[in-house]
């Protein structure tokens, strides 16, 4: 075995400062330019990572195309949707504010990265100006901007995400209800918790 522990190993197998294309450091802003706001008001789904005492989280956030608003050049908001209640994210914010946002458009290969500061916005006015059929959020994550830029298309690309080709089948997978199942030995999930669960998703995303 033989682990890279230095940054001085690190930049002598990549090449250093010296190897970066100048394409690298150009992309990055640090607000959102209006190139950037395109892509982010196009973007259905986010992972948001933050970090806290017990380590780091990374949580999938989806909505309607829009969903994170760009209240200005170094501002997101980004509503806090009914999940499941644990958390993490919002326990580790509160504790420490740092964030890392990727953004993903279906067919597009090109990422959005997002780096900042968040805090919990509560503000009556505010959160109900996310709602969705009566639904408002419990609080907006108000980020505030350090570093946008785009992630190439390499990524996607070797892994055919936006190929039909490229789909799982499902039924080769263990289902929630059966990982539950194997993890709590019967108490929790099975077959019923698959069965009810796309109805009681229906009911609860907002």
């Amino acid at each position: 075995m033989s682990i890279i522990r230095s940054i001085a190993e690190l930049e002598a197998r990549y090449g250093g400062p010296g190897a970066v294309a100048p394409a690298s450091t150009a992309k990055v802003a640090d607000h959102v330019t209006p190139e950037y706001r395109r892509f982010i008001e196009a973007a259905p789904f986010l992972a948001l990572a933050t970090v806290g005492p017990e380590g780091l989280d990374c949580s999938p956030r989806g909505d309607r195309p829009g969903f994170v608003r760009v209240a200005d050049p170094r501002r997101l908001l980004l509503p806090d949707r009914r999940g499941n209640n644990r958390v993490d994210s919002l326990r580790n914010i509160v504790r420490d504010p740092r964030v890392g946002l990727l953004f993903l458009i279906p067919g597009i290969g090109n990422t959005m990265r997002v780096n900042g500061r968040a805090v919990l916005e509560t503000a009556p006015a505010l959160l109900d100006s996310f709602a969705v059929g009566g639904q408002a959020p419990r609080c907006v994550l108000m980020v505030t901007v350090e570093e946008v830029y785009f992630q190439c298309a390499r990524a996607l690309i070797r892994s055919g995400l936006w190929q039909a080709e490229s789909h799982v089948d499902p039924a080769t997978l263990p289902t929630p209800g059966q990982i539950l199942a194997a993890m709590s030995q019967g108490e929790v999930g099975g077959e019923a918790y698959d069965r009810s669960w796309a109805a009681r998703a229906r009911q609860s995303l907002w």
